[in-house]
């Protein structure tokens, strides 16, 4: 079984990308602190690199920034490249899910950035009819 479940807060804002088949991804990186501290009584803290794909890859790029604290859930996975005929490998967290929770500190926006300006609404005429229910 390959689950991972991950509570963390964002290091930088997400990156959010098409590729060349249009499909979209959102990649960020969670900071996560240890249960423990070390000998000098520092924190220790993970950073776990993050994939999202599709529409959920859409909603973290518009709503997640830097200091969002989110749940991630999905599976590990372990791929390889080739730099300047080295051989690299990259282990990131392919999310099946990922949850808004907190805002960050100083966000001061109530957590999340808020969408795009929506259209004032124009009223509707009443004539006095009265509704069918």
């Amino acid at each position: 079984m390959n689950k991972a479940i991950l509570i963390g807060r964002l290091t930088k804002d997400p990156d959010t990308t098409t590729t060349t088949n249009g499909i979209d991804v959102c990649r960020f990186t969670l900071a996560i602190n240890r249960n423990y501290k070390d000998s000098n009584g520092n924190e220790q803290t993970d950073f776990i690199p993050v994939v999202v794909w599709r529409n959920q890859a859409v909603n973290c790029g518009k709503y997640l920034f830097k200091g969002s604290q989110c749940a991630v859930t999905g599976s590990i996975q372990t791929r390889s490249y080739d730099k300047d005929g080295e051989k690299r490998y990259v282990t990131e967290v392919v999310a099946d899910n990922v949850e808004f929770l907190a805002k960050s500190n100083n966000s001061g926006d109530g957590g999340f950035r808020k969408p795009e300006k929506i259209e004032e609404l124009t009223p509707i005429e009443d004539d006095g009819a009265e509704l069918p229910f």
